[in-house]
This record gives structure tokens, C-alpha cells and sequence, in this order.
């Protein structure tokens, strides 16, 4: 009897904790983030248009493509391929990746093209490139929308992010929002 008053008690304590405590610390962490912790939303025109920290789907040719999503960009489902270098398939799919940029951009050598362009992210929601992902798209982005090559990779030098730690990027979403406002 003794014995399972004292897991009763031990269950009681944790469920408090983890079930009462804890998410409520969670939240009141989240009442002092940016935005109340419900992300950082980009809108235009007052009209939320994406998250500036969740990677989103563009494959029409005048816009600017970003990362590719092991989950098709599906925020519910976060997560990576878990395929390493050696796979077959995953090889294929790379292979893929590389083919489709090399068709769009005919102008493109296969070492032209930085890994961040053919390959998923950890999360499979990245919303970032790397600067050279965007440059490479330069080209074509101007010839779609008939704009100089010079004003759409200005615009993209501009939207180049530095970090204190790791590498500069740029993101996405907030690179095709300031686009479509280029003249």
C-alpha cells in the first residue's frame, strides 16, 4: 500500500509539473518573444502573406526558388529526408534538383550551383538561401519579368543578411515580396 501511495504522489507531482507548470512557463516565455511568440508574419497591403522564419513553395520561373523541403513545406511535419550521400535514391533526387536548375538556367555550369539549391534542410522549412542561390536566379528572374539583370541583383545584394555567426543569407520570401514591388 505504501508502495503505490508513493507512485500516486510521484504522478501527481509530474503531472503537475509537466502538464500545468511547465507549459505555462512556456507561455509566459512566449509573451515577451516578437509578435507573442506567434511568428514573425510578413504582410503586404495589411494582408499576411507567410512566416519570415518558415520556408514556403515558390516554383513559378519569376520568382526566386528557395531551399527544396523534404516535406513539401508542410509546417505540421518538420522534419529532414534522414537519406545520407550514399543512398541511391537520394542521389537521384539530387540529381534531379541539379537537372531541373541546369534547364531553367541554361547559362549555369553543374559547379555553378551551391549545394543549398539541390539539397533539403534539417527541418525541410528552411526560408533562407545562401546569397549564390539567389544571384544564379538573377538571370532568369530578369528576363522573366523584363527588368535589367542589374537592378534584380542589386535588389538582392540589398536583402543579403549577415550573421555574427554563420553564413550570410537571404530570405526568400521577403526577396520575392520586395520583387514584386520592383519596378
Amino acid at each position: 500500500m505504501k508502495t503505490i501511495f508513493s507512485i500516486l504522489k510521484l504522478t501527481a507531482v509530474t503531472l503537475i509539473l509537466l502538464a500545468v507548470i511547465y507549459p505555462l512557463a512556456i507561455y509566459g516565455i512566449a509573451q515577451i518573444a516578437p509578435n507573442q511568440g506567434k511568428g514573425e508574419t510578413i504582410s503586404v497591403n495589411g494582408k499576411v502573406v507567410g512566416y519570415q522564419k518558415i520556408g514556403q513553395k515558390f516554383d513559378k520561373s519569376n520568382y526566386f526558388w528557395g531551399r527544396p523541403s523534404a516535406v513539401d513545406y508542410n509546417a505540421a511535419g518538420s522534419a529532414g529526408s534522414n537519406k545520407g550521400p550514399s543512398n541511391a535514391e537520394y542521389l537521384a533526387l539530387v540529381q534531379k534538383r541539379i537537372d531541373t536548375l541546369l534547364l531553367v538556367h541554361p547559362y549555369l555550369k553543374k559547379s555553378d550551383i551551391p549545394a543549398d539549391m539541390v539539397t533539403a534542410s534539417g527541418s525541410g522549412l528552411d526560408p533562407n538561401v545562401s546569397p549564390q542561390g539567389a544571384l544564379i536566379q538573377v538571370k532568369r528572374i530578369a528576363k522573366e519579368r523584363k527588368l535589367a539583370e542589374a537592378k534584380v541583383k542589386a535588389l538582392v545584394e540589398s536583402k543579403i543578411n549577415s550573421a555574427v555567426v554563420g553564413p550570410e543569407t537571404v530570405n526568400v520570401l521577403e526577396l520575392n515580396v520586395a520583387l514584386d514591388q520592383l519596378k
